[in-house]
């Protein structure tokens, strides 16, 4: 069994996932803030490794996309020591296939390049990722693989932790859908205000950006943990895909295997 490990880390989450033939067999989510040391991260690993019976000489290759620099070092000391391989980092010199053609080019995080690529190469036309991360992405890439466009709004979370932080009364509640907008107590009135308020948000800047690229029919793509509370309530989203970060990691590894040959 030829296997992948790809690591997406995120400023919220560090997610693990083992990829076989372009399916996932299991994955681990870790939170980013947790300082931990490359044996901690060592311990992680061999936990997801051992819950998909899955061992060291099983790992073809690990590749990580990473926006948090500072968890890099204890991170691929974990790999090297645990694994015994050397992580094929998402950043320059990689080639992706994808053209990047915003203002600043380098300042595009490689997490966002992970799911362009994906996104281009599954499904062949242009489409809008849609990431609930710490901030939600709206990023545009055409059929010709050309990556122009991105709108960065306040994520979910985000949303939600300053309505509670900025007041001295309301407290912190769950980020679900209530049944009704209508809130009948204050917990329900601020998921209500949240949940649908986002929900709002996030379709008012997909209409907005489909009119201004003259591109009514592009594919939207959602993924992102917090992703799949608002995909699953809106049209604007046509799919909600949670491993798109592994698969384009897998569609970036194929594409640079020769290299590292």
């Amino acid at each position: 069994m030829h296997i992948l490990m790809t690591i997406d880390v995120g400023n919220t989450n560090i997610s693990l996932g083992l990829m076989a033939e372009g399916k996932v067999l299991g994955s681990f989510r870790l939170t980013t803030k947790t300082p931990r040391t490359s044996d901690e991260f060592g311990i992680c690993i061999r936990s997801l490794m051992d819950s998909c019976s899955v061992t060291r000489e099983d790992i073809d290759d690990v590749m990580i996309s990473s926006v948090v620099p500072k968890v890099m070092y204890a991170l691929t000391s974990s790999i090297r020591k645990y694994i015994h391989k050397d992580p094929i980092i998402v950043g320059p010199g990689i080639k992706t296939g994808i053209s990047i053609r915003t203002d600043n080019p380098r300042e595009v995080g490689a997490d966002r390049i992970v799911d362009v690529a994906a996104a281009h190469y599954l499904h062949k036309k242009s489409c809008i990722i849609v990431d609930f991360g710490t901030a939600t992405t709206f990023d545009y890439v055409d059929e010709e693989g050309i990556f122009e466009y991105t709108v960065i709004a306040p994520g979910l979370g985000i949303s939600a932790n300053a309505l509670t932080s900025q007041t001295a009364k309301l407290p912190e509640v769950e980020i679900i859908k209530p049944k009704s907008i209508l809130g009948r107590n204050t917990v329900a009135g601020m998921q209500a205000g949240v949940v649908y308020g986002y929900i709002g948000l996030v379709e008012g800047i997909l209409r907005q950006m489909k009119k201004e690229l003259h591109d009514e029919d592009c594919y939207v793509i959602a993924t992102g943990g917090l992703g799949k509370v608002i995909a699953s309530e809106t049209q604007e989203i046509d799919e909600y895909d949670p491993d798109i970060a592994y698969k384009g990691m897998r569609i970036l590894y194929d594409l640079n295997r020769s290299r590292k040959k």
